[in-house]
């Protein structure tokens, strides 16, 4: 299930590029950020199982 949503980064893109320096973004960068939220994901869960919690939370991060 896609968790990133293409348009999104572009509006991102956009209000984090104060300068407008970035004009488009790269079909890659979609699932390479997707790979990372997972993988943030997946230590996050890992975390919260160890300290006993059914919970994630922020902290998990």
């Amino acid at each position: 299930m896609p968790l990133i949503v293409k348009s999104n980064i572009k509006k991102v893109v956009k209000e984090i590029d104060k300068e407008e320096k970035i004009t488009s973004v790269a079909e890659e960068v979609g699932p390479a950020l997707e790979g990372k939220v997972s993988e943030m994901l997946e230590k996050a869960i890992e975390r919260a199982k160890a300290n006993g919690r059914r919970t994630l939370q922020a902290r998990d991060l």
